[in-house]
């Protein structure tokens, strides 16, 4: 059987388990080959199919995540290795990075000092020092497993010398206090899905429930840590906080208490994604940052 025909035989069997099925094939042969997507394409059409391909395919049967199988997930334009210890990194996320390296905290002209509260694999953290070559930044989660995977991409990134990580949880008392605050950027991700969201098998039973699940109304996380954000903030820092859809009215209201005003950024589909927060008074010169997403002051 040629790789051709492997791609189409899996395409058909994957139908009934992925929206994706044609490309999810392809991203597995290529992975089994050991070459890139348009090599295989190109290259390798009608060669002899691989014998771990099967292997591969029966995975993705089962719902298993195509990053899980093949251990990667680019975000931001980078390679992030991933794991079952960390959520997959997703193309929504990315307004929060590009919120982030447009904020301009004042009084400099660009952050210098980044906390990544609920790293992960270090997407967000490692795509913002990317961007910001003269930041340096501590990503914190309560996972040790995560850690390894995000100090893993950071050495993979050659970032290691900017980016510390350490095992922290923002319930615990004290959790800050040997991070070496305040920071110009604040970024965070943390748990926000309901505990009775209607997920897909591929989520719910494979990605991490302590990353995705916040209580009765995915609440539960922005209670905790909202409030405890204008101490971690420097004289006009930012904090760049993901949200569900569904949740700009609540967390607003959240950082309202917290005396801090919000504006939000839409995701490409137009959904509320990221909310910017600062402390009115101390970021000096106000900037919006509309990014071509739709923002909103509240």
């Amino acid at each position: 059987m040629t790789v051709a025909d492997a791609i189409r035989d899996a395409a058909a069997v994957l139908a009934a388990t992925s929206d994706t099925a044609r490309l999810d094939a392809e991203v597995l042969m290529a992975h089994a080959l050991g070459v890139t997507r348009s090599e295989l394409l190109l290259r390798h059409m009608r060669n002899p199919a691989p014998p771990g391909f099967a292997a591969l395919v029966a995975r993705r049967q089962v719902h298993e995540p195509v990053a899980y199988i093949v251990g990667e997930q680019e975000f931001f334009g980078l390679p992030f290795r991933v794991s079952p210890a960390v959520l997959i990194p997703r193309g929504d996320s990315e307004v929060l990075v590009e919120a982030a390296l447009a904020a301009h905290p004042a009084p400099e002209p660009d952050a210098k000092r980044v906390l990544d509260c609920g790293t992960g694999s270090g997407a967000l953290l490692l795509a913002v020092l990317h961007g910001l070559p003269q930041a340096s930044g501590t990503g914190i989660d309560r996972s040790a497993d995560a850690l390894a995977v995000a100090q893993d991409n950071a050495a993979r990134l050659g970032l290691a010398g900017r980016a510390a990580f350490a095992l922290a949880d923002w319930h615990q008392p004290g959790w800050a206090d040997s991070l070496g605050g305040p920071f110009d950027l604040v970024l965070a991700n943390p748990p926000y899905v309901e505990d009775d969201a209607d997920l897909a098998p591929s989520v719910r039973v494979h990605e991490p429930a302590g990353a995705l699940f916040a209580g009765a109304e995915g609440l539960d996380d922005y209670r905790v840590l909202v409030p405890q954000l204008p101490g971690l903030l420097a004289p006009g820092g930012v904090a760049l906080v993901e949200i569900g859809h569904a949740q700009a009215d609540a967390v607003t209201a959240l950082a309202a208490q917290a005396g801090m005003e919000a504006t939000l950024h839409r995701d490409l589909g137009g959904r509320a994604r990221v909310l910017e927060l600062r402390v009115p008074g101390m970021q000096g010169l106000e900037r919006k940052i509309p990014l071509g997403k739709g923002t909103a002051t509240a």
